[in-house]
């Protein structure tokens, strides 16, 4: 029954985060905000959507280590599975404002989380204000200097003309289905954790983090199969900020998140900032400026043996 709650629990995030999405794009639209604007945040907010909710329920439930490893594990997702698998299908090319701007940004955002959690084991709900702070800023400097941290092509003008009506409707079936979706997913997972015998930051930065990074995937896979630039390593970089600032940020704000579990400080966060670091290598050697199949080979195998070694750790 657990494994049920966390299909339908994975399946109201997806819905709920498509019509989170096409409603909060079709509402900017109604305040005239430009297609820039509304890809680097508008978008972007509501694309980290089911990471919050599920973060936030499951902070409010005491589980802790669940809302912290699923950020956690999601950042692993997007860089060694998301990147690596699309990568795969086919190469991928790298703009250079990602070691300029892009990477840089969430290396800092990495190791202010690394060190808040290790000062003294809590997310209070200061530092996840100055998280989130951050993220403002961060946006406020790239709207301004006209830098695109999201492909604004993936913001559909279409969405422009449609009624009031459809948005609020969208909005309530987007609320309704990610929250329902992540009580269902908390529970369920926490239900799994307990019957498999394994700790609830286990079940967090894996079935939960593979499981809201699914969307993305299959998104990022289908777009590189039909050869589209649908997927670029800005967005997912931009993703793992958001995660961080906004997710993490937000949750603490409203529930200061406590470190429950010690592995998720002495090995899960390393691993994180470990996949987030070896980006820079990856796209400057040998070939410049491109996630190669052979590279994208390399990042997923590295995610099997993150995953082999968390299910065996004990």
């Amino acid at each position: 029954m657990s494994i049920l709650w966390v299909i339908l629990g994975f399946t109201l995030l997806v819905i709920g985060g498509e019509f989170l999405v096409r409603s909060s794009v079709a509402l900017s639209f109604k305040f005239s905000m430009s297609k820039m604007v509304i890809g680097m945040t508008v978008v972007s907010f509501a694309t980290s959507a089911p990471e919050l909710l599920v973060s936030i329920q499951a902070a409010l439930s005491g589980s802790s280590a669940i809302a912290i490893n699923n950020v956690i594990g999601s950042n692993i997702a997007n860089i060694a599975l998301v990147l690596g698998v699309t990568a795969m299908v086919g190469a991928i090319a790298v703009d250079k404002s990602f070691y300029k701007i892009n990477w840089p940004v969430m290396m800092v955002f990495s190791i202010v989380l690394y060190y808040f959690l290790k000062n003294d084991k809590v997310l209070t709900a200061v530092e996840g204000g100055i998280l989130f702070l951050g993220l403002i800023v961060f946006l406020y400097a790239l709207i301004k200097k006209g830098k695109k941290e999201t492909d604004v092509e993936e913001v559909d003008e279409a969405l422009a003309m449609v009624s009031n009506f459809k948005i609020v409707l969208w909005l309530v079936i987007g609320a309704a289905a990610l929250y329902f979706g992540s009580e269902w997913l908390v529970e369920g997972s926490k239900d799994i954790a307990r019957s498999v015998g394994v700790s609830e930051a286990v079940i967090g930065v894996s079935l939960i983090a593979i499981g809201t990074s699914v969307p993305e995937l299959a998104a990022s896979v289908i777009a590189a199969a039909k050869q589209e630039k649908a997927i670029s390593l800005g967005n997912l970089i931009g993703s793992n900020i958001f995660n961080i600032a906004s997710v993490l940020g937000l949750t603490a704000i409203i529930k200061p998140i406590s470190i429950t579990e010690p592995q998720i400080l002495s090995n899960d966060i390393f691993w994180m900032l470990g996949f987030s670091f070896i980006l820079i290598p990856l796209i400057l050697l040998p070939k410049k400026l491109q996630i190669s199949r052979a590279k994208g080979f390399f990042l997923v195998f590295a995610y099997g043996i993150f995953m082999f070694l968390i299910f065996t750790r004990g």
